[in-house]
């Protein structure tokens, strides 16, 4: 079943980026499988909102969520190669689109399961977050990295086998499949060596130090930016579940595009 996952998710990838209003193009994705009773997933409550869900939240016989990780091409991450906080057109029109494929690929996953027999679900608050604490009730990168994708790096992504500059979706089933686990060593120079820290450089409004994050300062580059990318939809809502959170792409990107961890081929 992990193939066939597999599978599913690489193909619908690749014939997504043939229809005819598409412009983004990807990479390969990475899948990981993280057991729903993991200590770090058990532990989500303290470590990011004690709002946060669990598994047993989406569905009540949930065993496992599959987490995956889509990257970005380097050719769409040198687009956003500008010494100010606008980002490129091109990258808002990518998350964008990455957002919408994801609605479309976990529906798609979820039917390919139910067809086998398995349930499935993604979680509601996966759309969202709180624009007061701007933290998400269901954090993708904390799910993928308990499915053992990648580790965390100095500017709150995850770095995976294949980088950090790309996006993260998830769905939670009872399917009976092993599972992956947290990657112990680090793959971020700084975190390693105490090397690099060119995030931190990249950051436009200083918002990402080695000491630590402010991510208030962050989201307001993010919502000027969404003030001026407004043709292409605003891929999340507010608490309603109903409403945009914002007038258009709330995107920045800076610190990852530019970044040796952006794309990293860790064999």
């Amino acid at each position: 079943m992990r193939k066939y996952i597999n599978l599913i998710i690489n193909d619908f990838v690749k014939n997504y980026e043939y229809l005819e209003n598409i412009q983004t193009k990807w990479g390969k994705p990475l899948v990981g499988f993280a057991d729903a009773y993991e200590n770090y997933i058990r532990r989500l409550k303290e470590i990011i909102t004690p709002n946060h869900n669990l598994p047993e939240d989406v569905i009540p016989d949930a065993k496992v969520i599959i987490a995956y990780y889509i990257p970005f091409t380097k050719e769409l991450a040198l687009t956003n190669k500008t010494g100010n906080i606008l980002a490129s057109k091109q990258w808002a029109l990518a998350y964008e689109e990455t957002n919408s494929m994801f609605i479309k690929l976990n529906e798609h996953l979820i039917k390919k399961l139910k067809e086998k027999g398995y349930n499935a679900s993604i979680a509601q608050d996966s759309l969202t977050f709180d624009q007061k604490t701007l933290k998400s009730n269901w954090s993708q990168r904390h799910f993928a990295y308990a499915a053992g994708l990648g580790t965390f790096g100095l500017n709150n992504m995850l770095i995976t086998k294949q980088g950090c500059c790309g996006r993260f979706s998830s769905i939670v089933t009872n399917l009976n499949v092993e599972t992956d686990h947290p990657i112990k060593e680090d793959y971020c120079l700084y975190k390693k060596y105490g090397t690099c820290g060119i995030c931190v450089k990249n950051c436009p409004v200083k918002a990402l130090k080695k000491e630590g994050y402010d991510r208030h300062l962050c989201y307001g580059v993010l919502q000027k930016n969404a003030e001026i990318y407004t043709d292409f939809g605003s891929s999340y809502v507010d608490e309603t579940g109903i409403n945009p959170n914002s007038v258009g792409s709330d995107v920045c990107g800076k610190c990852i595009t530019q970044s040796p961890c952006a794309f990293w081929n860790l064999r």
